[in-house]
């Protein structure tokens, strides 16, 4: 069996897979002795035969590991595992294309995509596919490819399983663009068409939170959470904006954090504007923004000398001011001054110098 069958097996038989790793060949031995032989994959609706087919064929090689839903990849087999992952999707995308190409011109014939050929043709650029972005995250033409299809589907399951892989693409490499714009896709997708999508919104925030843990910095995890907000319910946005303040407290230089939280206050504005009764909305819009600015002060207290936090409350006013939530007409600095006493009057000269 050679290595890409090998892999695309593994696949199959454990879809339950949740992280990927790629090991050198050395640490094969090592996992092999810490792993108990009797331990199999027959948890989670695996059958006994798969798991003895898996386990007999990583028994004759080292080049794949895979126990309680984990996979890991010899170094050594990247290169020619790669290659034959996209010599085999190239040649299904092209025989694909082909037929869907031929299928049009042909059309009321019984030639069709819902033809027994078109399936077949779906799963291998599926299958290969998913192994090539295994190996290779940002190769876009995959990732372009599954979108034709799962779109011509439409089937809400593909939806999930898109979610899935590109879940467990970030989870080794968090700051693919790839993957998060393929999430994205996704979630315009089903947005409006499923009864799940506050779920599914509340499981986008969380995964970013656990990969902001790992990759710190990442821009472009916290630019999706960021994006999540215009899908969010109000009671959603003042769950995340209390829930993100332990984690902002404890990361005061990740200005990612603080960016997300100025979005969730600017979505909550915009969301309470849009309802009726807009007089009671902004007095609860008041409040939210005057305990920004108590929290925002007591950062500045505890972290003196950071120039970072007073920013971010430069920052993040204007963009409230701009939402309509302060009615008085008072402009960014004579609320700071008015909010924080005369004792820390040099903060607010701070703040006049930065802007």
């Amino acid at each position: 069996m050679d290595l890409l069958n090998q892999l695309e097996f593994i696949l199959e038989s454990d879809p339950l897979i949740d992280e990927v790793g790629f090991i050198h060949p050395s640490q094969f031995v090592t996992l092999s002795e810490e792993t108990d032989s009797s331990h199999t994959l027959s948890e989670h609706g695996n059958s006994k035969h798969e798991t003895f087919d898996v386990n007999a064929l990583q028994q004759k090689n080292t080049n794949f590991w895979n126990r309680d839903h984990k996979l890991g990849i010899s170094t050594q087999v990247l290169l020619p595992l790669f290659g034959a992952a996209k010599e085999a999707f190239g040649a299904a995308i092209r025989q694909y294309k082909t037929f869907t190409s031929l299928s049009g011109r042909l059309e009321g014939q019984n030639i069709s995509c819902c033809s027994s050929p078109c399936v077949s043709l779906e799963s291998e650029v599926m299958k290969h596919s998913r192994s090539l972005l295994l190996l290779s995250c940002d190769f876009g033409t995959a990732w372009n490819s599954r979108k034709l299809i799962v779109s011509k589907k439409k089937q809400f399951s593909m939806f999930i399983d898109e979610l899935l892989l590109s879940e467990l693409v970030l989870l080794y490499s968090p700051k693919s663009e790839q993957a998060w714009t393929h999430r994205r896709w996704v979630i315009k997708m089903v947005a409006g068409k499923c009864s799940t999508l506050e779920d599914i919104i509340a499981k986008e925030s969380e995964l970013v939170e656990k990969i902001a843990e790992r990759s710190k910095m990442n821009y472009r995890a916290w630019n999706h959470r960021c994006w999540l907000v215009s899908y969010m319910t109000r009671a959603q946005m003042l769950h995340e904006l209390k829930k993100s303040r332990v984690w902002a407290g404890l990361h005061v230089a990740d200005n990612s954090c603080f960016h997300y939280r100025r979005r969730l206050m600017v979505g909550i504005v915009e969301n309470c504007h849009k309802q009726e009764k807009e007089n009671s909305c902004n007095i609860d819009d008041y409040q939210i923004l005057e305990e920004e600015l108590d929290w925002n002060e007591l950062l500045i207290k505890r972290y003196i000398g950071r120039e970072g936090v007073v920013r971010r409350i430069v920052a993040g006013l204007p963009s409230a001011t701009k939402s309509g939530v302060w009615s008085g007409g008072l402009d960014t600095i004579d609320i700071v001054a008015i909010h924080l006493d005369t004792a820390h009057s040099e903060v607010c000269v701070l703040m006049c110098l930065l802007t």
